[in-house]
Parts: C-alpha cells; structure tokens; sequence
C-alpha cells in the first residue's frame, strides 16, 4: 500500500466538516454528504540511468456538498500540490474537482 496515499487519506479525514472520505468507492453505496471522494488518477515516474528512481501519484479529489460555497473546498484548495480542476453541479449536489499530487 503507497504510504503517501494514506497520509493523504489522514489529512482529507482531517478537513473540519467532512462527514466520509471515499476511496474508489463502489458504485452502489449510499454516499453520506459533504464527503470528498479520491482515486488513483496517474504514476509520474522519473527515470535515470535506464532505472526509475523516483514516483508521483496524482489523485483526482472531488468534494461533494449540497452547500454551494463549501468550506471544505477552500481547505482542499489550500493543500500542497493541489489544483482546482472544474466544478458541475449533478442531482442536487454541488462537485469541486482537483488534482493533487503525493
């Protein structure tokens, strides 16, 4: 199990407000919201000597709140290495997404 990826999980458990943090949840559960939802989105290797000596895992969060102006997307946002992405409304329910590397 990637070890940044855990910690990841603890500090997105750790946002104020966030009542379940997702990872590449099922498609048939009953989300609890506000909720952030994450999965694996790409490897970033870095390469020398004909070897990869290093990774970056980038993840794909998206908050999901009925509130509009949620504060948990200003925590998201602030976290190192994260980029605002987009944001849809679909059902009710307001989605921010971002990418972040560990």
């Amino acid at each position: 199990m990637n070890d940044d990826r855990l910690v990841l999980d603890a500090t997105l458990r750790a946002i104020p407000r966030v009542q379940k943090v997702y990872y590449q949840p099922p498609e048939n559960i009953s989300m609890v919201h506000p909720c952030i939802v994450y999965k694996r989105d790409d490897i970033i290797n870095r390469h020398a000597d004909n070897s990869i000596y290093g990774q970056k895992h980038r993840f794909t969060l998206t908050v999901i709140d009925d509130d509009p102006d949620s504060p948990i997307v200003e925590y998201v946002s602030k976290l190192p290495k994260c980029r605002f992405e987009t944001h849809f409304a679909s059902a009710g329910l307001n989605h921010d997404v971002f990418s972040i590397y560990t």
